[in-house]
């Protein structure tokens, strides 16, 4: 069974470890033990720990899912050179990981948290020789697509990375929108779920645009409410929000 090692143990960490356990041996590596030892419960399996200092990463293949501020300290703490690293830093350029991180290759990825159900969207790009492995890597928590620049990572971070967030707050939105007109916070939350269960489906093959279409009827319950959305500039304020994301992951 091929090994990955995690350099860093947060919650993105653990999120694409969940994904990946049943067919990749984990090694976690961190500043405590402590830390380790509740990763190593929370992903349910055993796994083997290491603390940071001096850690020897001679042709290992890297899971770098440390936060970017922390990029310079963590990596004059290891030792050797790595096969290839893997970075989920958002916003950390190819040449900023290789100038401080010894290893042949450097592909950036973003995972987003769904990767713990095996339902994440990772974007991916960097050294071209690893593209096969990268997608079979992170193919294993979700779907894949392989991005031509940097650019295009940033963006994307701002839309599959950050999406969940996004999401998230239009869910809990509809759901209390439903509980303010009269009906009771489960069955809301269950419905939301349902709703969002379908959806993800259909989005699959119908552009959002025939799937507005399809449900709006002249003078309906739909269109009242899609006005609402749109006097309420949803549209605009989706769309800023992943300029703003953009914007943010260049500065980090």
């Amino acid at each position: 069974m091929k090994i990955i090692t995690f350099i860093g143990n947060g919650n993105m960490a653990l999120s694409i470890a969940k994904g990946l356990k049943e067919n990749y041996a984990i090694e976690v590596v961190g500043r405590s033990l402590e830390k380790l030892e509740l990763f190593e419960k929370e992903l349910g399996i055993s796994i083997n720990k290491y603390l940071l200092d001096s850690f020897d990463i001679t042709d290992k293949t890297l899971m770098l899912c440390v936060k970017p501020a922390n990029v310079e300290e963590v990596s004059q703490k290891l030792q050797g050179k790595a096969r290839v690293l893997y970075s989920v830093l958002a916003g950390t350029s190819l040449e900023k990981l290789k100038n401080n991180f010894n290893t042949d290759a450097v592909v950036r990825t973003m995972p987003n948290l769904a990767a713990s159900v095996g339902a994440s969207m990772t974007t991916l790009t960097g050294d071209t020789i690893f593209k096969n492995e990268a997608q079979e890597l992170l193919g294993a928590i979700g779907s894949t697509r392989w991005l031509g620049s940097e650019k295009e990572i940033d963006i994307a971070t701002a839309l599959a990375g950050s999406g969940p967030a996004y999401l998230a707050l239009m869910a809990e939105a509809l759901a209390d929108g439903a509980v303010k007109q009269g009906l009771k916070r489960d069955d809301a939350m269950a419905i939301m779920r349902g709703l969002f269960g379908g959806f993800g489906e259909l989005i699959q093959d119908i552009h959002p645009a025939l799937l507005k279409d399809g449900v709006m009827s002249p003078g309906g319950t739909t269109a009242a409410g899609y006005g609402a959305l749109e006097d309420g500039n949803v549209r605009s304020a989706c769309m800023m929000a992943i300029e703003k994301a953009y914007k943010k992951a260049q500065e980090l």
